[in-house]
C-alpha cells in the first residue's frame, strides 16, 4: 500500500523492446501459413518468431502419469489444439507497434473437429488430438484399496448413496496477470518475472534454450498473487526468453486479463461418479470414485497430479473400511489445465461432503452429528487413509464441535424475506509440506522436495535469512524473520529475509507451492538457527569460562544464569567469530549455518467450514450471509497471516462455489465472461485456529495456504441444499449460478 513493491512491470531496462503473443484464433487445425514479411518490414519491428523459428524448444512435463506418452511439448507448433495457443510472437520497440505488427502477421488454418467435454473425448469416433496416441486417453489406473473390494464392501452395507459430481474449469485470476522481462548480455540470460518458483524458471528456460544453468539467472518480482497459475515457465514465456536472447537486448511482455483466460492454465474440471455406502446406524463402510479429468489440449507440466490428488484425498477425515479410485484423463480442444489453489482437494472436498450431506438426509440424520460419529478420533492418529495418506495428529471432532457453536452463536438472522435458507457444513484434511523427495519420485514427479535456509549472524549481530521459497503475497518473509528472531534472540527488524534470486538464494526444487513454503523452509530455517544459537553459545562458554549449560541468551546477549553481569553481548560474540578472536580451539571463524531439510512425510493440516446461505427459489439466486471456519495447521507462527490467507482462500472459494467457470462452446471458443466475486460478495468471515503440532516438521508447523479454498464449495453446496430439500439431490455441480439453482428445482427428483 505504501508503492515500494517492484513488480514485474517496474522493471525498466535501457533500451527494452516489448512483445506480443500472436495467438490462434480456432481450437484444433493446421497452420498452413505463417506469413510474417509484412509485420517485420512494420515500423519498430524487431523480430517475428514462427514455429520454425522455435523448433526443438521445449517444455518439461514435471508430473510423469501411468502410461503417459508425452513427456515435454513444444513452445510453438504448427498443430493448434486450443484457441489462444501461441503460433507467433512479434518483438518491436514499443507495445503499440508490436501490436500493430501482430495484426500483420498473415495466417491461415485448415481446421479441424474440436473436442469440448471429457466424456465427448472417450466417445467412439472422436477427433483425435494427437493421432499417433491412437485415443485421446492419456491415462487410466487405481488408487487406494482395488475396485473388487470396494465393491464387495458396497455390496454389503445396508445404504448407498451415489452422485455425479463436477467442480466447473477456473482460472486463478490473480490481481497481477503474468508477466517477463528477459535480458541477454556477455552470454548470460537474467530474466525478471512474477513467478512461485524461481528455480524451476531457472532450470526449465535453460534447458529448453540450451543453456548452462550458470548462465541463467531468475528475479522473482513482488508478486500479485499466484494461486499456482505461475508455479512454472510458460510457452510464452520462454519465447519472451527466446527472442531476447536472438535479438540480444531486453525484451517485455505482460499477459492481457483477456489473455489470462486462454493462456493460463485453469484448473478443476473433472466429472466424479462417486458412491458412498453406510449402514443404517450411519458408519461409514465404504467409498469409491471414478474420476474422469479433462487436461485440455496437452498435459501441463503438472499432468494428471491433480486428479491423482482428488482420488488419494477422497477419504477426507473420516474411518473406511474400504475407499479407493479410478482415475482416468483425456485431451480436449481446450487450454491445458494446470494448478490451482487447492490442488485436487477441492474436488475431492465437494465430492465426499455432498455424499455425506445426501446420506444424512436418507437417514434423516443431523449432518453434523453423522460427522461426528465418523471422524477419526485423536486416539486413531496417526492413521494411514485406505488411500496411502500417513494422518500425522490433530482432533477432527474437536474442530467440527468448536464449528457449530461458532455457527449457533454467530448464525444471521432469518428475516421473512421470501428466501429459503440453510447452513452447510464440509470438514477436510489439507495435504501440505509437499513433499519427501523420494516419494515424488515414486509418484511420477520429476523433481526434489527439499529445501534449504542459510542463516548468518553478520558482525554487529544483525541476522540475514536466504531461503529458496518465493514471496508471492502469503507473509512468507515476515514468517521466517520471526522463526530466526526467535531462535536466535535478535529483535525482529534485525532480521532481512532474502528470496527470488537464483543467484543468491539456495536451491528449491520447486518454491512455493502445496502449503510447503514454512512447512519445509521453516523447517530448515529452525535447524539452521539450533546449530547457529549452539555456536554462539560455545564462543561465550569460552569466552566467560562457564558451561554451556549454565548460559542463556536473552536480551540480546549470552549471559551466566542467576549472574546478569557475566554476559557478552551478541554483537561481541559475533565480531569475534568473524575475526577469529578468543574462539574455542579448532572452531571454524564466522557466523553462519546452511540446513537442507528433506521431510520424512507430507504433512496434514485439517479445516472444518460452515456456510449459512439466502436462495431466491423465483431467481436461483444465492447469498452467503455468513461463513465460519475452524483450521488446524498445527504450530502458528503468524496468527494474522494465518487468518488473511483463509479468509482469502474462503473468498476464492465462493466463488467457485457460485460464480466462477471458464466456459467453452461447442467449437472449442471460450466465452469472454468470467465472474469472480468482488468486495459486496464476500459474506463476514469468522475463522478460529487451533493448534496441534506436527510431529513430522522440526517447529511443528503445517501448511495454511490452501485451506481456506478446499472446504467453502462443499460448505456453500450443502447449505444450499439444506435450503431446497426438494433440490438436494441436484445440487452435483459448480458453479451454483441463478439459472443453476433454478434449473435444479425446477427438474424432477427424488426430493
Amino acid at each position: 500500500m505504501t508503492g515500494r513493491a517492484r513488480f514485474t512491470g517496474d522493471v525498466r531496462l535501457p533500451g527494452t523492446a516489448h512483445a506480443v503473443v500472436v495467438r490462434s484464433p480456432v481450437a484444433h487445425g493446421r497452420l498452413t501459413r505463417c506469413d510474417v514479411k509484412a509485420a517485420l518490414a512494420a515500423d519498430g519491428v524487431l523480430d517475428v518468431l514462427t514455429p520454425a523459428d522455435a523448433a526443438g524448444v521445449r517444455l518439461p512435463c514435471v508430473a510423469l502419469a501411468p502410461g503417459q506418452r508425452m513427456a515435454d511439448y513444444p513452445v510453438l507448433e504448427e498443430t493448434v489444439r486450443y484457441a489462444g495457443q501461441p503460433v507467433a510472437l512479434v518483438v518491436a520497440r514499443t507495445e503499440a507497434a508490436a501490436r500493430d505488427a501482430a495484426e500483420l502477421v498473415d495466417l491461415d488454418f485448415e481446421e479441424l473437429p474440436a473436442v469440448v467435454g471429457a466424456h465427448l473425448a472417450l466417445a467412439a469416433g472422436a477427433p483425435l488430438l494427437h493421432p499417433e496416441w491412437g485415443a485421446n486417453l492419456v491415462t487410466d489406473f487405481a488408487l487406494g484399496d482395488p475396485a473388487d473390494e470396494c465393491e464387495a464392501a458396497i455390496a454389503a452395507a445396508g445404504h448407498v448413496v451415489e452422485l455425479t459430481t463436477r467442480l466447473g474449469r477456473v482460472a486463478p485470476y490473480p490481481v497481477e496477470p503474468r508477466g517477463v522481462v528477459a535480458s541477454f548480455e556477455d552470454g548470460a540470460l537474467t530474466v525478471w518475472t512474477s513467478t512461485q518458483a524461481p528455480h524451476h524458471v531457472r532450470d526449465h528456460v535453460a534447458a529448453a534454450l540450451g543453456l548452462g544453468f550458470d548462465r541463467v539467472r531468475v528475479l522473482a518480482c513482488d508478486t500479485g498473487g499466484g494461486f499456482g497459475g505461475k508455479e512454472h515457465v510458460y510457452p510464452d514465456e520462454t519465447l519472451v526468453c527466446l527472442a531476447a536472447v536472438r535479438l540480444g537486448r531486453p525484451v517485455r511482455w505482460t499477459e492481457s486479463r483477456a489473455e489470462h483466460l486462454t493462456a493460463t492454465l485453469p484448473a478443476r474440471d473433472a466429472v466424479h461418479r462417486a458412491r458412498l455406502a453406510f449402514d443404517g446406524d450411519g458408519r461409514f463402510r465404504a467409498l469409491h470414485c471414478d474420476i474422469l479429468g479433462d487436461l485440455g489440449a496437452h498435459p501441463s507440466n503438472v499432468g494428471i497430479s491433480p486428479i491423482a490428488v482428488t482420488a488419494v484425498s477422497l477419504p477426507g477425515p473420516y474411518r473406511f473400511d474400504r475407499a479407493g479410485a479410478r482415475v482416468r484423463a483425456v485431451v480436449t480442444t481446450t487450454t491445458p489445465t494446470g494448478s490451482y489453489r487447492g490442488f485436487g482437494q477441492p474436488e475431492a472436498t465437494w465430492t465426499r461432503e455432498r455424499l455425506v450431506d445426501e446420506a444424512a438426509r436418507r437417514l434423516g440424520a443431523d449432518p453434523v452429528e453423522l460427522r461426528l460419529l465418523n471422524l477419526l478420533r485423536p486416539d486413531e492418529l496417526p492413521h494411514t487413509s485406505r488411500t496411502w495418506q500417513p494422518y500425522d495428529s490433530g482432533d477432527y471432532p474437536a474442530a467440527l464441535e468448536k464449528l457449530r457453536t461458532m455457527v449457533r452463536e454467530g448464525r444471521p438472522a432469518r428475516p421473512a424475506d421470501g428466501r429459503r435458507r440453510g447452513i452447510g457444513f464440509s470438514c477436510h484434511v489439507e495435504s501440505t509440506g509437499m513433499g519427501p523427495s523420494e516419494a515424488m519420485r515414486q509418484a511420477g514427479i520429476q523433481s526434489g522436495g527439499y529445501e534449504t535456509a542459510v542463516l548468518r549472524m553478520e558482525q554487529d549481530a544483525s541476522v540475514v535469512v536466504a531461503c529458496g521459497v518465493a514471496a508471492i503475497g502469503q507473509g512468507i518473509e515476515t514468517a521466517l524473520a520471526q522463526l530466526a528472531a526467535d531462535h536466535t534472540g535478535v529483535p525482529l527488524e534485525r532480521v532481512r529475509v532474502l528470496l527470488g534470486d537464483t543467484a543468491a538464494t539456495p536451491y528449491s526444487p520447486v518454491g512455493s507451492i502445496a502449503s510447503r513454503s514454512l512447512v519445509l523452509g521453516g523447517a530448515a530455517l529452525v535447524g539452521a538457527a539450533a546449530r547457529l544459537r549452539e555456536k554462539i553459545v560455545a564462543i561465550a562458554a569460552h569466552q566467560l569460562e562457564a558451561a554451556a549449560g549454565d548460559l542463556e541468551v536473552s536480551g540480546g546477549a549470552v549471559r551466566v544464569k542467576g549472574d546478569p553481569s557475566a554476559r557478552r553481548t551478541l554483537a561481541e560474540i559475533a565480531l569475534s567469530a568473524w575475526r577469529a578472536w578468543d574462539l574455542p580451539e579448532g572452531m571454524t571463524p564466522g557466523l553462519e549455518e546452511r540446513v537442507t531439510y528433506d521431510p520424512a512425510a507430507y504433512t496434514y493440516a485439517f479445516g472444518a467450514h460452515a456456510a449459512a446461505v439466502a436462495v431466491d427459489p423465483e431467481t436461483g439466486a444465492v447469498e452467503v450471509e455468513g461463513y465460519w471456519a475452524v483450521n488446524d495447521c498445527g504450530v502458528v507462527v503468524n496468527p494474522a497471516i494465518v487468518e488473511g490467507q483463509i479468509r482469502g482462500g474462503v473468498v476464492q472459494g465462493i466463488g467457485m462455489a457460485l460464480t466462477e467457470e471458464v466456459v467453452y462452446g461447442p467449437d472449442g471458443q471460450p466465452a469472454a465472461d468470467y465472474l469472480p466475486p468482488y468486495a459486496p460478495d464476500a459474506p463476514p468471515v469468522e475463522v478460529a485456529l487451533m493448534r496441534t503440532p506436527s510431529a513430522v516438521t522440526p517447529g511443528g508447523m503445517k501448511g495454511a495456504g490452501e485451506a481456506g479454498i478446499i472446504g467453502p464449495p462443499a460448505a456453500v453446496g450443502n447449505a444450499v441444499a439444506a435450503a431446497l430439500p426438494e433440490a438436494a439431490d441436484r445440487i452435483t455441480a459448480t458453479p451454483l449460478t441463478p439459472a443453476a439453482v433454478w434449473s435444479a428445482l425446477s427438474e424432477p427428483g427424488d426430493g
